[in-house]
Parts: C-alpha cells; sequence; structure tokens
C-alpha cells in the first residue's frame, strides 16, 4: 500500500503552480489516511529538545504522528537525538548524516525544521521538493532571495506549511485580532513593543563550541548558501552571534512581534523602516548589535492613514520585559495583561472643545494570563507552541491551511530583510510592492 505522501504527489502530477487543498471529507477517504504518520526532525539542538519536541510529544499518541529519524550535520547532535529519541519513544530512530539522506528514506512523511536562521528557508525549500509536510521555525529568511523564492516553491505546492510564530496559536493573541478586525478598537495610530533582557550568556554556546570539531561536522552544508569561509566552531553554534549567519535580535525576537502586526491589520509589510543600534553591553567577539531601535511606517500604498511602530530590544537591562501595546484614539490593548484599557483615551474636556464625543474604551480582559506570550521555555512546551504544533499536526491531517501559512512567512520575512538593511546602511528602507523588492535609501 502507497504511503499518503505518494498518493498526494501523485495526484498532484501535472499541477504545478497550483494549490492542492482537499478538504477533510476527501483527504478521510484517502487510503492510508488514517495511518501514522511519520516525522522526521530536521537539526536536534536546543529549541528542538526544549521546546518543539515537548509540543510534538503533547500530542502525538491522540493524532498518530511518530518520529522515525534524524537528521543533523553534526555526529555529536546524531547520536545525543538517537539517545534521547529511543528512550523517550521506545523505538529505533534512523540517523542522517544530512538532508539528502533524510529524504532518501521513504518511511518520512513530514518533518520538524529547527536548524540555523539563515538555513529555514533553504531547508523548507528543499523539504517540499522533497515532498514532504513541514514545520519550519522562525525566523523563516533572513536573505530576500531565500523569501521570493520560498513563496514560489512552498505557495506553489500542496505541502502543508507552518511557520513558527507560535503567536498565532495563542487564544490571547487571536482574541486581540478578532477585536481589532471587529472594528471596536478603532483605527491604530500607534504600537510599542520591546523585548529586554539581561543575560550575558544569551546565545552563548561555550560548552558545546569546545566540542565541536570540523571533522564531526559538515562545514560546506552549514554555510549553504552563504559565502564560503574558514571553520569556525563559535558561527557553526553560536550562529546568532554573526551576521550573515543571524541579524541576532531582529531574527529572534523582532520577528514574533511585528507577525501579530500583519496578523491583526491585513497588512503585509511595513512603508518603510529606519533601524540602528550596537554593541554596547556585551564585546565579546559578536557582529550582531546587542541593543536596538527600529521605527515602522505601516499604511495604504498611497501614504494615505496608517501608523507608526516602534520597536526596541537591549541584552544588558531586562526593565519593561517583553511588550505588545497596541493604541487607539480611545485607549490601549496591553499584550502582557491581555487587557483592553480606555488608558490615554480621548476624554470629555478635550473632547468638548473641539465638538468631539469622549473616546473611551471599555475595560475587557482578552483571555487567561497564562495565555501570554513567554520568552523562552527552559524545559517542557509553553502553551502557545503547544497548540502551534497541534495546529500543523491537525492540518497534516485535514489538509487545512494552518494558521501560519507561507504567507505569514513570507510578511514577516520581508519586516525582517527590511529591517536588516535599515541596520546595516543606515538608511530608510521602503518597499516596491510592485516589483517585490526592498529598496534602501
Amino acid at each position: 500500500m502507497g504511503t499518503r505522501r505518494e498518493f498526494l504527489k501523485k495526484v498532484g502530477a501535472g499541477t504545478a503552480g497550483a494549490m492542492l487543498m482537499p478538504t477533510a471529507a476527501s483527504y478521510a477517504r484517502i487510503i492510508g489516511a488514517n495511518d501514522r504518520v511519520r516525522v522526521g526532525l530536521v537539526g536536534f539542538a536546543n529549541r528542538t529538545k526544549d521546546d518543539l519536541l515537548p509540543a510534538f510529544l503533547e500530542h502525538n499518541q491522540e493524532l498518530n504522528f511518530d518520529v522515525v529519524a534524524v537528521s543533523d550535520i553534526w555526529r555529536l547532535r546524531r547520536e545525543e537525538a538517537v539517545a534521547d529519541l529511543t528512550k523517550k519513544l521506545g523505538h529505533d530512530i534512523a540517523a542522517a548524516r544530512n538532508n539528502d539522506e533524510l529524504y532518501d528514506r521513504k518511511d518520512v512523511d513530514a518533518v520538524i525544521i529547527a536548524t540555523s536562521d539563515f538555513q529555514h528557508a533553504q531547508h523548507a525549500i528543499q523539504a517540499v521538493k522533497a515532498g514532504r509536510d513541514v514545520y519550519c521555525e522562525k525566523p523563516f529568511a533572513n536573505n530576500w532571495d531565500d523569501a521570493k523564492e520560498a513563496l514560489q516553491v512552498i505557495g506553489g505546492s500542496d505541502r502543508v506549511f507552518q511557520v513558527g510564530t507560535q503567536r498565532r496559536s495563542g487564544k490571547n493573541y487571536a482574541a486581540a485580532n478578532e477585536f481589532i478586525r471587529s472594528g471596536q478598537f478603532g483605527p491604530i495610530n500607534m504600537v510599542e513593543m520591546c523585548w529586554n533582557v539581561n543575560q550575558p550568556g544569551r546565545w552563548r554556546r561555550p560548552d558545546v563550541v569546545a566540542k565541536l570539531k570540523e571533522e564531526d561536522t559538515d562545514w560546506g552544508r552549514f554555510l549553504g548558501n552563504r559565502p564560503k569561509v574558514a571553520f569556525d566552531p563559535r558561527k557553526h553554534l553560536e550562529y546568532r552571534l554573526f551576521w550573515p549567519y543571524s541579524s541576532g535580535i531582529p531574527c529572534q525576537w523582532m520577528v514574533h512581534q511585528i507577525d501579530t502586526v500583519h496578523w491583526f491589520t491585513g497588512l503585509k509589510h511595513p512603508r518603510s523602516v529606519v533601524a540602528n543600534g550596537g554593541i554596547y553591553q556585551w564585546p565579546d567577539g559578536r557582529s550582531n548589535f546587542d541593543t536596538m531601535t527600529a521605527v515602522f511606517d505601516y499604511g495604504a500604498p498611497d501614504g494615505t492613514g496608517g501608523f507608526q511602530v516602534v520597536y526596541s530590544s537591549r541584552m544588558g537591562n531586562e526593565a519593561g520585559g517583553i511588550k505588545e501595546l497596541y493604541y487607539s484614539n480611545g485607549g490601549m490593548l496591553d499584550l502582557d495583561t491581555n487587557k483592553i484599557t480606555p488608558t490615554g483615551g480621548m476624554k470629555a474636556k478635550y473632547a468638548d472643545a473641539m465638538g468631539m464625543k469622549e473616546n473611551l474604551l471599555p475595560e475587557k480582559t482578552l483571555a487567561s494570563l497564562q495565555d501570554r506570550a513567554i520568552a523562552s521555555a527552559s524545559t517542557g512546551a509553553d502553551k502557545q507552541t503547544s497548540s502551534h504544533m497541534r495546529n500543523w499536526m491537525e492540518c497534516v491531517r485535514s489538509r487545512k491551511t494552518p494558521n501560519a501559512d507561507i504567507n505569514a512567512a513570507y510578511q514577516h520575512s520581508t519586516a525582517l530583510c527590511m529591517t536588516i538593511a535599515a541596520l546595516h546602511s543606515g538608511k530608510r528602507v521602503t518597499f516596491d510592492e510592485k516589483n517585490q523588492q526592498i529598496v534602501t535609501g
């Protein structure tokens, strides 16, 4: 009996460039549709071990999913993965030295990708071309050519694709989206976002850097489509600190928050971005900033209407923590407290003077405080990641579109690549909608 993946591949033959989206009812009639979905893990570092795997294991038995293989270019992590997964799952796990070996296997229907920031888009493209459904960690693409290629390949396929911006599966964010889109909030006129930590070891991996030897990994595969340089274990394992492998703060944190702007408003990208920053606190050889601020202009392409988003992040003082504050003329939506309040709204004494009416939002709680964003889950799966993983798994079964599809991935990649261009050039960056190009200066 052929696998579900092989069946869909045959059905999709001759329909390149078109979306094949069977209904849940038609998918249920496919022979083998209720069989186990066999998953391969692409990358077995901290995000996989501490967050994605626990999220998967919360739902895999109910939904009949299983992990059967793991791909990692570093021998030490492959061995660790096999030992850990064998213990957790109670059966043998196949180990692949690279993704080519993984996709040569006939027993892998879908993959969970959690590799280095700059590899995500290309690894997702490879998986979709190999006929696999994909859950891919964020950021999706920090290189604009990768983003455009991925939209074409993945958007033109019949594969179920979810990017890991897990706020899209959070109950409080869904409630905020519904409230804003209903018109009750009023037009957004400002958004303030921050992500602050005070952790000298954030993104540092001195314990494993000392263990990485060039002969135990595949440095050429690690570099992928980035410039060929001499082997450097820090860039391999502490890639978040070094461009062009990551932009650091924008890749890791900003994309989560700016993604909500696109979701809540339906806007696909900023009209413009300006940004700057520096290495002010941790001069440890890194090239990515430890402190930065970006200002985004959003609104209609013709320049009418709109609002500003101010995003700031620092790694040397944690005051303020993680904040996402949406403002309208009537008040504020706070996604830390999950409350809508009349804070800052227009009061009668000021409205009357202009012949206007008071505009104050009513107090409203969006969702349980337990559903708020979590900066980093050290062990286990936070609720949003768990819900996001489940959403993908259910969509693999139903063939429905997940909460964070390729369009969401492309949109946050657009804002990300514009921010990187602004940080690196010091110039105002805009977006050419017609040609889908980022314009600097």
